[in-house]
């Protein structure tokens, strides 16, 4: 889901396209292109008393309308801080020659989502042996004995 989000996010320069629109939610960050891909909180939706989205800057300030259907507006992505390996098996795909790891993504906002880390059977080795490290360091710190100099 992050993907798709992190691809919907314009460059400088980019036209309005075709896709499919955003309809946020009261609240939603939402990035507006017909406004320079200006960034707002949407603050009122379409409906009985409005025709359009009303966005207003984060933190208060200048506010705008944008279309009712939602065709100039794209999410905002949230900040990814890290991301786990879930407790389930991974895949192999004997085909694409690819393994896959299910992964939790953790959002600055506290939020998550699902994904997957695909992983040539080139980095499926680095991760072997940058694991292997890993638990090597664990174990060397555990059995440290701080003040006298040795393990």
């Amino acid at each position: 889901m992050a993907e798709q989000i992190s691809k919907q996010l314009p460059t400088r320069g980019v036209e309005l396209g075709a896709g499919s629109p955003f309809h946020p939610r009261l609240g939603d960050l939402a990035l507006d292109l017909a406004e320079g891909g200006q960034i707002g909180v949407v603050v009122a939706l379409p409906g009985d008393n409005a025709r359009s989205y009303h966005l207003r800057l984060p933190g208060g300030g200048g506010d705008w309308r944008a279309r009712a259907d939602g065709s100039t507006l794209r999410p905002v992505a949230v900040p990814v801080t890290h991301v786990t390996p879930q407790r389930r098996d991974v895949m192999y795909d004997a085909r694409a020659q690819q393994g896959a790891l299910p992964v939790t993504v953790h959002h600055e906002d506290g939020g998550t989502s699902e994904s997957v880390l695909v992983l040539t059977p080139a980095q499926v080795e680095l991760l072997h042996h940058q694991l292997g490290q890993l638990i090597e360091r664990r174990e060397q710190a555990r059995t440290y004995r701080p003040g006298t100099g040795r393990p």
